[in-house]
């Protein structure tokens, strides 16, 4: 589940990824205009089972032109049964943040049903906030279920000359089922030393189908 996704006119990073790791994927541009500037951004699901019925909600205010903030989903159809899985990527203004986290719940809501899905990006939104609890309160936080007391931060704020000004947790999953369909395994945030891929670092989660026996 990826944000900020690049297209230049020389360079489509989606498609770059999609090649490299042999994956299927949907994307949409959230801001830019390829054809227009010659760059682009959004959001992209990726992933090595086959996608079907991708959706789009645009979560920001439509009379905003130049900065939309949207969710991107799609069904995995995995050997283990249809998964929904939401990319999304919400704005940094505190109330606007707020209205958009609770539109994201409602449609996520309401296009899953009864289905079992995995919704997570950049939420802008620190653990504290109340649109975060809220969101814990509905769905399964997946790095606090196993990680209660870690310390969370996956991004940080420097000063110029180095030393760190503000850490905080802005990148979640959350898992939106019915506790018998899937288990979590392992959630954690990764590191990339020398290799710096985003200012943020990236979410990771292991799930298993859970078998029910009669």
């Amino acid at each position: 589940l990826l944000q900020e996704v690049a297209r230049t006119t020389d360079f489509w990073t989606d498609q770059w990824l999609a090649q490299r790791l042999g994956m299927a994927y949907v994307y949409s541009r959230a801001n830019g205009h390829l054809k227009g500037i010659g760059f682009e951004e959004g959001l992209a699901v990726f992933s090595r089972y086959p996608l079907r019925q991708p959706v789009l909600r645009q979560l920001s205010p439509a009379n905003n032109p130049f900065v939309h903030r949207l969710a991107l989903g799609a069904q995995i159809q995995s050997p283990c049964g249809n998964l929904l899985a939401f990319s999304v990527h919400l704005g940094l203004v505190g109330k606007q943040n707020a209205s958009e986290a609770a539109r994201l719940q409602d449609w996520v809501d309401d296009v899953s049903k009864e289905s079992p899905a995995l919704v997570g990006g950049d939420f802008n939104a620190g653990e504290n906030s109340g649109q975060i609890k809220q969101l814990q309160r509905s769905w399964l936080d997946t790095f606090r279920h196993l990680n209660p007391f870690a310390d969370g931060a996956t991004h940080e704020l420097h000063w110029p000359w180095g030393r760190v000004m503000q850490r905080a947790r802005l990148d979640y999953i959350f898992l939106r089922a019915k506790r018998e369909q899937w288990k979590v395994l392992d959630a954690h945030h990764l590191e990339t030393p020398g290799e710096r891929h985003s200012d943020h670092r990236a979410v990771l989660l292991r799930l298993a189908p859970v078998r029910v026996t009669r």
